[in-house]
């Protein structure tokens, strides 16, 4: 975190600065360098973000590639398969529609890649039935990601952290 100095006054950021020096006529581009500023009269503090924080925002970041993860297109019978929620709803439908036209009852499907492929119910629980497995993997992998970030004590452990699948 960055603390800017002027005139005994403090500002956390570079355009508050920039206003408060702008009102006595002093106009600096949001780019200036901290050597710069010390000749205008202003102090400028680095300080470390405190690691708890570093971590924080890491255990989020990996929770987004997670949930990122679980919506990916899913691989099954040499095509793939969208599974965002609009697809999980039609696939829930079609399931339902070909259980109704009993056992050998099949559908063409629209895949990922835009291919048509041939499916039956079982093939689309067999879907569903894949991106659980994934979805625990990733739920696995995440888990031992976030613990690696917990007993991380440096910001390049932290950085290092990734989730495995």
């Amino acid at each position: 975190m960055t603390t800017y100095t002027y005139k005994d006054n403090a500002y956390t950021t570079l355009y508050a600065l920039s206003e408060a020096l702008g009102k006595e006529g002093i106009f600096i581009p949001l780019s200036i360098g901290d050597e710069a500023l010390t000749e205008l009269g202003v102090t400028v503090t680095h300080e470390e973000e405190p690691l708890e924080n570093i971590k924080q925002r890491k255990i989020l970041m990996l929770k987004r590639q997670r949930d990122a993860a679980e919506v990916e297109p899913i691989a099954y019978g040499g095509y793939l398969y969208d599974y965002d929620s609009q697809a999980r709803d039609r696939i829930a439908a079609a399931i339902i529609a070909l259980d109704v036209q009993g056992a050998d009852a099949k559908i063409s499907w629209t895949t990922a890649d835009n291919e048509d492929a041939v499916v039956t119910a079982q093939n689309l629980r067999m879907i569903i039935a894949s991106v659980a497995a994934r979805s625990n993997a990733l739920h696995v992998a995440y888990r031992a990601a976030k613990a690696q970030v917990a007993a991380a004590e440096t910001v390049e452990e932290i950085d290092a952290v990734t989730i495995k699948v």
